[in-house]
């Protein structure tokens, strides 16, 4: 680490030979004190106060990329003993540059521009954390960014985008005397992360990998405030996000042209079933007794006694396949069909997945203006002759104000949130009186409190009532309803050796492979559908690069 660039990134150059001087060195400065830095010369207040929080925010990096201990200096790496910790692993890398910067440097005060880059430097802090990413380093302007190490998360990609929309957002709301734009470039790829690099002052853990670079060159393609990412990224994202493709370009470096694409906006789908996979559904294989099961629920269902169904199984092991195999299943009967996507991003907003529910129902677009949203709104509760109250309930829980259409009550919060509820249900009850309901209620384990509450209500109404409700989770979240009359379990395991080789024949196709290596994909998979796709994806990017 270079101590005298870290202070200049800091807008402190001026205590760099106090610094070398005492040789404090990268390792020192992790365990240096407010008494430290009064001994060091450093006799502002303010400046003590920067130095101790960049120091502790060092600590905090340091501490999630290593695994050894900051008491203990870290063993010379050598040829023949690779650093233990080193490994291969998926990784999306950002790339964050601030645009302008050197025409801002040549204008400003050093005072003020100093004022400025840490601002922007907070910002992305703060933003990369809140999304789950890793600062990796500050190159004066630019920021280098880990998704998926030192902790990985099964959607990298997705959080790395989110990230960026976000800091663009954020970046432009500074209130600075010169207003900011940024550029992000992301790409994802197969990296080994983890090796020591570089020498004295100047190590630290590296990513080895062509993926950096890509990102690197993706942000000096993008325009300012716009997002750019890689064919990989793009591919892994489905259609969870508006694009716009930019082609095969040429970049500096590389002997073939890279194709990338602009991310606009987060898309309309609220499935991440949906957006992940399209229309490319993998063969519903050894799910019979399920759906069989489930069959018999909507019978009974129709039947005016509600059933609830609790699907429960690990990631990728096909509940979402399992829904949209009911929703096919039915599609030709009359019936009303409501679904309810939680979040891993907004486990924290109440009745998220509800409001989510109630625009799509009521076709409302991101471009609508507030008369023409109460207009659909109006259509959507008028098909259920929705009470005066309940309209603005309804109304208000979506932001939207009455307008004098609809009727307004003060009421504390508490009872707001009770009658939303009763509201909510209500609506339902009208709903199941006109035709039976199925209800899907997908990924619960990212469910906010609040939505909770109402699916509570939801499941003890449903009692008596020609709804079948289908609620989807993984195994850490523990349903409060088990136990009920009206309410079964269905755990998903994973197939099994005859399901597993079935399945690997349906997605492969009729490619003549000899059973071995069937065989081999079946226990590489470990009957997990979503591993299959996976592998599948994976052999056809490999088959199309040896054509290309």
């Amino acid at each position: 680490m270079d101590i005298a660039a870290w202070l200049r990134s800091l807008g402190l150059e001026e205590y760099a030979s106090a610094f070398r001087d005492n040789d404090i060195d990268a390792q020192l400065l992790l365990h240096l004190k407010a008494e430290d830095l009064k001994e060091l010369g450093v006799a502002s207040i303010g400046h003590r106060r920067k130095l101790i929080d960049a120091i502790a925010d060092l600590r905090d990096e340091d501490a999630r990329s290593s695994n050894v201990s900051v008491d203990r200096p870290l063993p010379a790496p050598t040829a023949a003993s690779p650093e233990a910790g080193a490994e291969r692993r998926q990784l999306t890398v950002m790339f964050c540059d601030l645009v302008g910067s050197t025409a801002l440097a040549s204008r400003l005060d050093v005072e003020d521009l100093r004022e400025i880059i840490g601002a922007y430097q907070q910002c992305v802090s703060d933003t990369i954390k809140r999304f789950g990413g890793f600062v990796a380093k500050y190159m004066g302007d630019g920021v280098l960014v880990y998704f998926g190490y030192p902790q990985a998360h099964e959607d990298d990609a997705e959080r790395a985008v989110r990230a960026g929309l976000a800091l663009i957002d954020i970046v432009n709301e500074l209130e600075l005397s010169d207003p900011l734009q940024v550029r992000i470039g992301i790409a994802t790829g197969i990296v080994v992360v983890g090796d020591i690099v570089g020498f004295g002052e100047a190590r630290e853990r590296g990513v080895i990998g062509e993926t950096p670079n890509i990102a690197a060159r993706l942000q000096g393609l993008a325009e300012p405030d716009t997002v750019v990412i890689g064919e990989r990224t793009h591919h892994l994202l489905g259609h969870l996000f508006d694009f716009r493709d930019l082609g095969t370009l040429e970049v500096k470096g590389y002997s073939e042209p890279i194709r990338a694409y602009q991310v606009l906006r987060r898309s309309i789908l609220d499935s991440r079933f949906e957006a992940l996979h399209g229309e490319r559904l993998t063969p519903l294989v050894g799910r019979e007794n399920e759906i069989e099961a489930l069959r018999h629920c909507w019978q009974r269902a129709k039947g005016i006694e509600g059933q609830v169904i609790l699907l429960v199984g690990e990631p990728g092991i096909g509940k979402s396949r399992i829904t949209v195999a009911v929703l096919e299943e039915i599609a030709n009967e009359q019936r009303t069909h409501l679904c309810y996507f939680c979040s891993p991003h907004h486990s924290g907003s109440a009745l998220y997945p509800i409001i989510r529910q109630l625009e799509r129902a009521a076709e409302m677009s991101p471009d609508d203006d507030t008369s023409t949203k109460l207009d659909k709104l109006e259509t959507l509760l008028a098909a259920t002759s929705t009470a005066a109250e309940d309209c603005s309930l309804v109304s208000d829980l979506l932001s939207l104000p009455s307008s004098g259409r609809f009727p307004t009550f003060d009421l504390s919060p508490q009872q707001r949130k009770s009658r939303t509820l009763q509201a909510l249900v209500r609506q339902l009850e009208a709903l199941a009186g006109r035709e039976p309901v199925v209800m899907i209620f997908e990924d619960v384990h990212w469910i906010d409190p609040t939505s909770l509450e109402l699916l509570d209500r939801t499941v003890e109404r449903i009692r008596m009532l020609p709804v079948l409700l289908v609620v989807t989770f993984r195994p850490e979240f523990t349903p409060p309803w088990s136990g009920q009359p009206h309410v079964s379990m269905m755990t998903l395991g994973r197939l099994g050796q005859r399901d597993g080789v079935a399945l690997v024949e349906h997605v492969l196709g009729q490619q003549d492979l000899p059973a071995e290596a069937i065989q081999g994909i079946v226990e590489r998979t470990d009957g997990v559908p979503l591993y299959l796709e996976e592998f599948k994806l994976i052999r056809e990017e490999s088959n199309g690069s040896r054509q290309s």
